[in-house]
């Protein structure tokens, strides 16, 4: 624990206790470590609050004089709703900083490095950067493409069926895998469906069995005036157009929950970013189910689409499976 990789991914782990709560601002996590091993923790705090840094920088007070600190991400040299990370790092008498990975933020990236080494503190950048580039995954996604990160959310059957032929959908999966499902809506800025979602189900789409706020609900198309789903804000036209605009308003990470329509829309038109996939223990046992994607696949082998597989875990009786997109540009 005592390596830099051991600190960092200590930084790591603190930037995930604050995951649901930081957004827009990316949820970093901080140690530091002073020349005798004491250390302190610092995560990003809600909009308007303290960086990672500064909140383990101010957990350490004095003894941060020849410390060395620990980031996930390269520290803010600009002043926004706070004041510059990299400034307050040189004037608390650090020693030396590792971090894992570049800021993509143009008012950033890159700059950290000299104004910390212009102030007499080592760098090292780079440790444990696979790990942190996954767990800020959305942000850097909003940052270098200009559009939110998108989670693409399915529940089916091991046939791959998200309803059964009289329309009935509730519930393929079970109530661990439903409460992940909240946790999901918790880090995710918003929540998008299809209108056809809410005349059929009447979702109300909140955060009710996670710790976190609700996401901005949108509606593509309109929603019926009496729909649980609202207050919502409704949108159409080019997808595109429409995540151009959502990453405007600040919207990093916008999860999918929509039908086989709205999820083969988003699909083929290759803006998902994360596929999880909630499989239940349960066959419907023939082709007149609805499957997960609405309209015409693949016709041939060589052109079924290949993702990489990032995860999969058991809940309850039910698996999640995460596949990341190809790493391809959009």
């Amino acid at each position: 624990m005592t390596t830099d990789a051991g600190f960092m991914q200590r930084a790591i782990d603190n930037g995930a206790t604050v995951r649901t709560r930081t957004s827009p601002n990316p949820w970093v996590g901080a140690v530091v470590v002073t020349p005798d091993g004491e250390v302190f923790d610092g995560a990003t705090e809600p909009p308007g609050g303290r960086h990672a840094e500064i909140g383990a920088l101010d957990a350490a007070g004095d003894r941060a004089r020849g410390a060395t600190l620990y980031s996930t991400l390269e520290p803010c040299v600009h002043t926004g709703r706070t004041a510059p990370c990299a400034d307050a790092i040189v004037a608390a008498g650090v020693a030396r900083v590792v971090y894992a990975i570049d800021d993509p933020d143009p008012q950033v990236s890159g700059r950290a490095r000299a104004v910390l080494e212009t102030g007499g503190v080592a760098v090292t950048g780079g440790v444990l950067a696979v790990e942190a580039a996954a767990q800020l995954a959305p942000y850097l996604t909003h940052r270098t493409t200009g559009r939110p990160y998108v989670v693409l959310k399915l529940a089916a059957t091991l046939d791959g069926r998200i309803a059964a032929p009289d329309g009935t959908s509730r519930w393929i999966t079970g109530a661990d895998a439903r409460a992940d499902v909240h946790r999901l809506r918790a880090e995710s800025d918003a929540i998008l469906v299809g209108a056809g979602t809410v005349r059929a189900d009447d979702p109300s789409l909140t955060v009710r069995d996670a710790d976190g706020d609700d996401p901005v609900r949108i509606v593509l198309g309109s929603a019926p005036p009496d729909a649980r789903v609202r207050p919502c804000r409704e949108m159409s036209g080019d997808l595109g157009d429409v995540l151009d605009e959502l990453a405007r308003d600040g919207i990093v990470q916008l999860m999918v929950e929509g039908g086989a329509s709205v999820a083969a829309a988003f699909h083929h038109a290759g803006l998902v970013d994360r596929y999880v996939v909630y499989l239940a223990p349960a066959l419907m046992g023939g082709d007149d189910g609805v499957a997960i994607f609405a309209g015409a696949g693949a016709s041939t082998m060589a052109d079924v689409w290949g993702g990489r597989l990032a995860s999969v875990a058991q809940l309850g009786g039910d698996v999640r499976i995460d596949v990341l997109r190809p790493e391809v540009d959009r």
